[in-house]
């Protein structure tokens, strides 16, 4: 089994080392920013461009990759997350954080893109379940042990983020250096919101409010620990919580759903969150262990639920449909991540730090709440024949589906389906 993972070591590598880049940029630029005195809503701005960055690298980097290879768009895409973060030193204005953190979210969302479809390639249907399981164990790993390198140093000064250019500088050279064929280049997207909508509203809603509420915890976590009083130390212990529950949390969530109606999972989903992050409001460093079990708790629901909305749209879409469904999820949480730190900052200039937890809070109700809607007025669940399998989703924050596969367009004609959350008869594809 070992022997068959071999040609994806160099990759893996690569990726842990890109990983520990981005933890310990996406702790240290929130506690930099604290330090400046910026407002939560002016960090909110600087964390919004990531996200308008990572989105429209989803669409932009299959271009690329068409056009040049994944090797030579991998190793332009560190480049860039080597310069965004080098020159974040030297330009500390918020107003242009903006435009350097779109610049690190666009190459952040392409290295995964060109990371998941080459291993997706490179791996066979019985060692990929295997090959995910260490992809999301090296991405887990590698993003909790750098944000554990922001205490050992001193975020008003240039020496963490040269280190960070440093690690994202090297974790192009086993790729690089690589022997390994180059995969196919990734197919263009072919994007069908509406027809998402009227196979399962459901997962529309829930993609966009998964998006909302990882966009601002992923962007605001480290304001929320910086100016809660924690250290950096117990900032970065309680940031590792919140992505071990995502990470362990999509075992259960997924057997489970994979049993029932998913929308019965969905409302559980947002109940324990919304429940969770009401009680974590009330707790502070003086309850610091009882904080860490409850923020792996709210972990645990933030992550899962965006892989458990692709399987759900998938229960209702035909075959031919699946790509282009989970291509449509991903723009729709990508829309929600732009959206979600933007009001979350607000929420923490009215309410404080804490605040991010009642907003936190009211999210996970919007999803559960409109779950149990679609369930009073939707179709029945779906027949455990029917019922698609639930795929894991690499934590953090993610744009992409596991695969990190793109939608292709399709001609063919298909019947329609009895599972379809609407009365209407679908359209063929064009």
């Amino acid at each position: 089994m070992f022997a068959s993972l071999i040609p994806v070591t160099s990759l893996m590598v690569s990726t842990l080392l890109m990983m520990i880049g981005y933890g310990l940029m996406n702790y240290l630029l929130p506690v930099r920013a604290v330090a400046e005195d910026w407002s939560p809503f002016l960090i909110s701005m600087t964390a919004t461009g990531y996200t308008v960055g990572f989105t429209l690298s989803c669409i932009i980097t299959p271009k690329l990759v068409l056009r040049v290879g994944h090797v030579r768009v991998f190793g332009a895409l560190i480049t860039l997350l080597t310069v965004s973060i080098l020159i974040s030193s030297l330009v500390v204005v918020w107003q242009a954080w903006i435009i350097f953190r779109a610049v690190s979210g666009f190459a952040v969302a392409g290295c995964y893109l060109v990371i998941e479809s080459w291993l997706n390639e490179r791996v066979t249907n019985e060692t990929r379940g295997t090959a995910f399981a260490l992809y999301m164990v090296v991405s887990l790993g590698g993003s909790i042990g750098g944000q554990y390198l922001v205490p050992l140093g001193d975020p008003l000064n240039t020496s963490l983020f040269i280190v960070c250019g440093m690690v994202f500088a090297i974790a192009i050279l086993p790729t690089a250096l690589s022997t390994a064929q180059s995969p196919a280049p990734i197919a263009q997207a072919q994007f069908g919101v509406g027809r998402l909508y009227r196979r399962s509203p459901a997962a529309f809603a829930g993609a966009i409010l998964a998006g909302v509420l990882a966009g601002a915890w992923g962007s605001l976590g480290g304001v929320y620990t910086t100016e809660s009083g924690f250290t950096t130390a117990q900032g970065a212990t309680l940031l590792a919580f919140v992505l071990a529950g995502g990470a362990l949390g999509q075992v259960p969530i997924g057997r489970i759903s994979d049993r029932t109606d998913r929308r019965y999972v969905m409302i559980a989903c947002g109940i324990i969150g919304m429940l969770a992050s009401t009680f974590m409001f009330f707790l502070s460093a003086e309850t610091l262990y009882l904080l860490y079990g409850t923020a792996f708790l709210v972990g645990s629901m933030l992550y899962p639920i965006y892989a458990l909305n692709v399987a759900h749209a998938n229960d209702r879409a035909d075959p031919s449909e699946f790509v282009t469904i989970s291509s449509s999820l991903m723009i729709l949480y990508g829309l929600g991540t732009i959206a979600g730190p933007l009001v979350g900052g607000a929420a923490m200039e009215i309410g404080g730090p804490r605040g991010l937890m009642l907003y936190l809070a009211l999210g996970f109700f919007g999803y559960g709440a409109f779950a149990a809607w679609r369930v009073w007025h939707g179709n029945p669940m779906v027949t455990p024949e029917e019922r698609s399998d639930f795929q894991a989703v690499a934590v953090p924050m993610r744009g992409t589906d596991p695969a990190g596969s793109f939608a292709v367009d399709y001609e063919e004609e298909y019947e329609p389906n009895v599972y379809a959350e609407t009365e209407d008869e679908p359209e063929k594809q064009a």
